[in-house]
């Protein structure tokens, strides 16, 4: 397994490097201290398996530095590891497409946890923070009423508990035998019907109603 760590402190990549370690046998890391360092690594090595990188570093100007990350790289998963602790930064890293989240203050097990995840083809990001997120704003995002009575279909329901027990659309395309753009044709219908602005909306809505055992 090949994977890129990049992160300007070398405390965090070593701290990441030792878990990693302990999670795969067969491991080839590759280390980046900023984000043109990152993109010639994966430029390099286009077979890399995983991404582990930081919102905040030289030259990587957070989600457009995701966005451009993402455009260069679009099959290489990426996990977001980041000071950042607040719903937001978590929900429009979702939307870019990463597959996890972890904050940088997580203990050593709440970490080892989340790359489990990740590397089990899982979804990982820290429940605990959208859990406050829910609590703080009294569920509205879960309660906003049907747009013109419509209801939501079956197909439509299993989407949002795949999305709130940490399903990617790729392994929810799977899983369902459709294609990745049925999926996402499902969750701009939840979209309209729910009255929810964009996908990170769709998340959090899927997050507080179907929320369960994917999340960090």
């Amino acid at each position: 397994m090949k994977i890129v760590i990049a992160d300007d402190h070398w405390m965090v990549r070593e701290s990441l490097k030792q878990v990693m370690r302990r999670l795969e046998q067969s491991i080839d890391i590759h280390e980046a201290e900023s984000f043109g360092e990152a993109a010639r690594t994966l430029a390099l090595h286009p077979d890399v398996d995983l991404m582990l990188i930081d919102l905040v570093m030289p030259g990587f100007d957070s989600f457009a530095g995701l966005r451009r990350l993402r455009k260069a790289f679009p099959t290489v998963p990426v996990v977001i590891v980041s000071v950042h602790e607040d719903v937001e930064h978590i929900l429009r890293s979702l939307e870019q497409g990463v597959i996890g989240y972890i904050p940088k203050s997580a203990g050593a097990p709440e970490v080892e946890r989340a790359l489990e995840r990740v590397l089990a083809g899982e979804v990982s990001f820290p429940r605990k923070i959208i859990e406050r997120s829910a609590m703080a704003d009294g569920g509205a995002k879960a309660a906003l009423p049907p747009r013109d009575g419509l209801e939501l279909t079956a197909r439509e329901i299993e989407v949002l508990k795949a999305l709130g027990q940490g399903r990617s659309v790729k392994r929810i395309a799977t899983e369902h035998a459709v294609s990745e753009q049925t999926v996402r044709v499902h969750i701009r219908n939840v979209m309209k019907k729910r009255n929810l602005g964009d996908r990170s909306a769709v998340v959090h809505y899927a997050l507080n109603a179907y929320g369960g055992a994917g999340r960090g």
